[in-house]
């Protein structure tokens, strides 16, 4: 009898903590002459005279600055408790081998199918946790 291999769990869960979650908006996206024109996407403020840009106070939208970063423990830590980490190959599996329980495998964008097969049943001998394991999975129909 073979024991049930448990899912990978994250060896410390760490509380994310954001300093800002709205989004950075464009100055005068709003307002009675943009009419949709100045999408609200950040765009930085160019202007020599540019107050927004010599950031006076009370002056415009709040502009991104390297105070509003995150955490360096928690920047790029997923909800679940793991870092990404991106394949392309079952090679590349290997190395996560002793890390499964801080990085999870995240399956390459240009990853066809049969190589996302191989990559998913290596990962789960390798008990790695695979977070788009079921993209771009088919099934074959019997007639």
């Amino acid at each position: 009898l073979r024991s049930p291999i448990m899912a990978p769990v994250p060896l410390v869960k760490r509380k994310i903590v954001k300093k800002r979650t709205k989004a950075f908006i464009r100055f005068q996206c709003h307002g009675p002459f943009s009419r949709g024109r100045v999408k609200e996407a950040w765009r930085k403020p160019r202007g020599i005279d540019s107050a927004v840009r010599r950031r006076f106070r009370n002056y415009g939208p709040i502009q991104p600055r390297i105070g509003f970063g995150s955490d360096k423990r928690t920047r790029f830590l997923l909800p679940n408790g793991f870092y990404p980490f991106v394949i392309h190959n079952v090679k590349e599996l290997d190395m996560l081998l002793m890390h499964n329980q801080v990085y999870a495998a995240v399956i390459g964008h240009a990853v066809g199918g049969k190589k996302r097969a191989a990559i998913v049943e290596r990962a789960a001998q390798l008990n790695i946790k695979v977070m788009n394991r079921k993209a771009r999975l088919t099934t074959e129909e019997t007639e």
